[in-house]
Parts: structure tokens; C-alpha cells; sequence
């Protein structure tokens, strides 16, 4: 595709509409992450795949590559500068650009706020919104320099509302929503959308280890607390990472070209206004 130039190439449910793009997906290794990088290459892209967890990594870049796709396996850890610099650098290298960003990797945990340990408050945010901010500042001279570009942050529905026992959590996926509006407005002139997806609660190993800590905690059945995390959303029940994988590649289409800087909820109604 010549630099610069907006495709109008029609998004199916796979087959070549993200043809010609190079995507690298953090957090690669499971859940969201495992069903972006399946569906971006499902979609034509041919998709670098971060993840600290390397058996996991060597597993879904076969997953795609079974489905005909191309991957790049990326070992590395999102809070490590020489690994991000190193792994944008060699998506670029060895697919000849990069004009798709998905800012995956982060993690989720629960505590009271009085109980909330700096080392904590640390963690979430440096996991779940300074670590989509290296990554996006290494990647923006590939999608400059191809003329267009996608980013897609993994946010939460906790970045648009407040829940009891995660401040932390939700502080750090506001911001993110944040960096998402302001760069979607900052890069609108450079051809690069920024977006961010904010689900619900998705049926991943993330919550099955939080109903896990909760009932530990509260001497409670795991299946009661799974009902009422259910019972958050009208539609009574956990979103699937496919799910959320559809609606980051809509965005990382030629369709999507005019939406940026918006957080959109993925959420079965929880936040229906």
C-alpha cells in the first residue's frame, strides 16, 4: 500500500481486509491477547506476538501459523525498556513496518484501599497504563513513517467507573482512557487512530484467579462470587476474549478510519446510559 494512502477494503469476518499491515500485540501469551493475535492474522496481518511467558508465546504463534497466518514470537516483558525497543524493532525488521499497536499486557488485583500497599499502587500502574505508554512511543516512528497506524489499548470498564476493592486498578485504567483520548486527538492529523476497548468482565485465567483470591479471602463458595460478578451486567454473564478480539479488529481496520480517541465498552449493558 502506497504511504499514507486510507485503503477502503471491507471488514469480514477474516480473508485480507488487514492485508499489507504488521500488528504486535503485548500480553500475547493468553486471553485477549491470544485471540487478538488470532483474529488480526485471521484478518491478513501478519502479527509479532509479546509475552514474558515463553511456552505460552511458542503456542499461540503455532495456533496462527496452523491457520495460515504469519508470526513472530517476541519474548519480553513490558516494563523492561531494551525489551520493548528491542521487540519493536524486530517486528519492523523482519515484517518490513509496523502500523498496528495492541496495548494488551496488564494485570488486575484486588484490595481494600486502606490495605492498598504503595507496591501495589505501583504495580497496576506501571503494568496497565505506563507500559501501553513506552510501547506506543516506541512504535510511533513505524506508523509515521508508513503514514497510517492503529493503537489499541486493552482498558476495563473500570477505567469509566469506580468499584469498591480495586482503586488501584481503576486508577490505572482511567488513565489509560486518558492517554487514549489525548493521543487520539494528538495523532489524528498523522493517519494513527487510538482506541481503547473496556470490557467487563472477560471469562480469562485474570478473573478466574481473582474469584479465586476473593473466596480466600471472604470464606465464600467460588460459584456464588462468580454469579454476582455475572450478575454486574444485564446480560448476566462473563465476555468471551473473542468477543473483545472482533471489536479490536474493527478498529484496526480501513472501515474504522474515522473513530479515535474513544473508549468503548464492552460490557453487556453495565454502562448503558
Amino acid at each position: 500500500m502506497p504511504s499514507g494512502e486510507w485503503r477502503s477494503v471491507r471488514l469480514e469476518s477474516g480473508g485480507n481486509s488487514l492485508q499489507g499491515e504488521v500488528a504486535l500485540v503485548t500480553g500475547g501469551g493468553r486471553g485477549i491477547g491470544r485471540a487478538a493475535a488470532m483474529k488480526l492474522a485471521a484478518c491478513g496481518a501478519k502479527v509479532g506476538i509479546m509475552s514474558r511467558t515463553e511456552p505460552e508465546l511458542g503456542e499461540v504463534a503455532a495456533e496462527v501459523r496452523a491457520a495460515g497466518g504469519e508470526a513472530l514470537e517476541l519474548p519480553g516483558n513490558v516494563l523492561n525498556q531494551p525489551d520493548i525497543e528491542r521487540n519493536v524493532a524486530e517486528v519492523s525488521r523482519v515484517f518490513g513496518g509496523l502500523t498496528i499497536l495492541v496495548n494488551n499486557a496488564g494485570t488486575g488485583k484486588s484490595a481494600p484501599f486502606a490495605k492498598t500497599s504503595r507496591a501495589l499502587w505501583d504495580e497496576m500502574l506501571a503494568l496497565d497504563v505506563t507500559s501501553a505508554f513506552a510501547m506506543t512511543q516506541a512504535a510511533l516512528p513505524h506508523m509515521i513513517s508508513a503514514g497510517h497506524g492503529r493503537v489499541v489499548n486493552v482498558a476495563s470498564a473500570a477505567g469509566l467507573k469506580g468499584y469498591a476493592y480495586i482503586s488501584a486498578y481503576c486508577a490505572a485504567k482511567h488513565a489509560l482512557v486518558g492517554l487514549t483520548r489525548a493521543l487520539g486527538v494528538e495523532l489524528a492529523g498523522k493517519k494513527i487512530t487510538v482506541n481503547a476497548v473496556c470490557p467487563g468482565y472477560v471469562d480469562s485465567a485474570m478473573t478466574t484467579l481473582n474469584v479465586e483470591i476473593m473466596s480466600e479471602k471472604t470464606k465464600r463458595p467460588k460459584e456464588q462470587i462468580l454469579r454476582e460478578i455475572e450478575a454486574m451486567t444485564p446480560q448476566h454473564r462473563l465476555f468471551s476474549p473473542e468477543e473483545i478480539a472482533e471489536t479490536i479488529a474493527y478498529l484496526c481496520s480501513p472501515g474504522a478510519r474515522g473513530i479515535t480517541g474513544q473508549a468503548i465498552a464492552i460490557c453487556g449493558g453495565e454502562l448503558a446510559c
